[in-house]
């Protein structure tokens, strides 16, 4: 085999990699999104709107949200991971719902503000925050 012909064959076949991990990677974000929207009864991209509407970015740093680089709350990366919100309630559907309505209802001593989201919204925004692994 010629250096020429093993130099394509490298090359495809790196593309060939790339291109089903860009596949999978594509697929596993579809299959979050449906997911987290099943758990939470919102819609993920309404709820990455409600995020800067509501001022979440303003404290918080959140992963796909433009310029939501806030340091007051923690950064809400990997939220869908953790098993505590905020420290005091079991990280579940119903549990984030209700912390984004009332924290201060949650827990007194919170620095977060009850920021009056109520309806779609806040099931918008559990949504969104679901995709965050």
């Amino acid at each position: 085999m010629t250096r020429r012909v093993f130099i394509i064959l490298a090359i495809a076949i790196i593309l060939c990699g790339a291109a089903a991990a860009a596949y999978r990677g594509a697929a596993m974000a579809r299959r979050t999104t449906v997911e987290a929207e099943a758990l939470t009864g919102g819609d993920v991209e309404a709820g990455r709107v409600a995020v800067k509407t509501y001022g979440c970015d303003v404290c918080h740093t959140i992963p796909g949200v433009v310029d939501a680089r806030g340091l007051v709350g923690p950064p809400l990366t990997q939220i869908a991971s953790r098993i505590y919100i905020a420290g005091v309630l079991t990280n579940t559907p119903d549990n984030l719902i209700e912390w984004i309505q009332n924290p201060p209802g949650v827990d007194p001593r919170t620095a977060m503000p009850n920021l009056g989201v109520e309806g779609t919204a806040v099931r918008d925004i559990a949504a969104y925050l679901y995709t965050l692994r």
